[in-house]
């Protein structure tokens, strides 16, 4: 019923540069935990990534069920222990699945040998999570990606701006405004494929007309007026540093955020993270290689920046070395974690909620 792209991460701690990468754009990840083992560490450090990069949707495979006799009592225990964990950390959807990945057992087919479990199986999940709303509803984000000024006889006068929507949804007729210049005019048309439209929302590239010439270049963000965001100089993020040279305090990279690239220098790099318990390791004055840590930059120039929690999109960024082009480290603005859900009373429920 669906398409699907895969990222197969490593849990190994020397492969949280490749975990954050393989998050950074999923809508769904699956968190795979043997049977036997239970929630180990590598597990905690799973959840705590799909955590910082808001990853909307968790499945938690309890796998090689067939090795613990398909015991119902070992699947919830591991699953409450996961979602109590992941709770704590802001995850808003956790679904387990009691799984035998060698005999098939609740991977496309439901199990025989789990009549106990009344769940979905791992691929009907996978093809019926709603996904489409996930960016839909958020801010309307356009960065502008290129200036369309053919000038020719039949379009004399035609100035469009083109881009990929990174989230919410345009309309024809909306008032908007142009960042960082802070210049509104409105939408006076939407061209999609080449034909006019009314809208167009998350993921579609588009071209928009604007009423007024107003200047505006690659790296700008049309906004609508009424929910644009504020431009700052100031950036605190949550980072992962990819690159093997170490980030240091003061530092001058690029900070490319969008379709724009400016100067910056890292101020301070007040904690680093560690993920199997959380803990926060203060001022350590670098962070090295697949290192989670939060940092203080300064910018050359404002950006239009939104939380990460509000819009994954235009709350990321990438520090790059200014000398060769490689990327330093990946960025999330605001808060670390999301603030978790309130504890459900014990006695609402009687059993597991599958």
């Amino acid at each position: 019923k669906r398409r699907f792209i895969l990222a197969d991460t490593p849990g190994h701690v020397q492969y949280t540069r490749n975990m954050v990468t393989g998050a950074s754009t999923a809508e769904l990840t699956v968190v795979l935990v043997d049977a036997r083992n239970g929630v180990v560490e590598q597990t905690r450090r799973h959840a705590a990534i799909a955590a910082l990069l808001r990853v909307p949707h968790v499945v938690l495979a309890v796998n090689k069920m067939d090795l613990v006799g398909y015991q119902e009592a070992i699947f919830a225990g591991i699953a409450e222990e996961f979602t109590a964990y992941a709770t704590e950390l802001g995850v808003p959807e956790v679904t387990a699945i009691p799984i035998s990945a060698l005999v098939g057992d609740n991977v496309v087919e439901p199990s025989a040998n789990m009549d106990w479990y009344g769940g979905p199986t791992v691929l009907e999940h996978l093809e019926t999570v709603p996904v489409a709303h996930d960016l839909s509803h958020c801010h309307a984000r356009l960065p502008v990606q290129y200036v369309i000024r053919p000038q020719t006889a039949e379009h004399p006068d035609y100035r469009g701006y083109a881009g990929q929507i990174a989230a919410g949804t345009f309309h024809v007729g909306e008032a908007v405004t142009v960042l960082p210049s802070g210049r509104t005019t409105t939408i006076s048309g939407i061209d999609l494929l080449g034909e006019p439209v009314d809208a167009a929302w998350t993921t579609q590239s588009v071209t928009l007309l604007l009423t007024d010439d107003i200047d505006v270049s690659r790296g700008d963000l049309i906004v609508p007026t009424k929910d644009a965001p504020a431009t700052t100089q100031d950036v605190e993020a949550t980072v992962c540093h990819v690159a093997d040279q170490p980030l240091t305090v003061g530092h001058r990279v690029l900070l490319k955020h969008g379709t724009r690239t400016v100067k910056a220098v890292v101020k301070d790099i007040p904690s680093r993270l560690t993920l199997d318990d959380l803990s926060l390791h203060p001022h350590p004055g670098q962070l090295v290689a697949n290192d989670i840590g939060r940092v203080k930059i300064r910018t050359a120039e404002p950006l239009p920046v939104d939380s990460y929690a509000d819009s994954r999109r235009t709350g990321s960024f990438i520090l790059i070395d200014p000398a060769d082009g490689t990327t330093l480290t990946a960025g999330m603005v605001g808060e670390s974690f999301a603030s978790p859900e309130p504890v459900k009373d014990e006695t609402e429920d009687d059993g597991w909620d599958f």
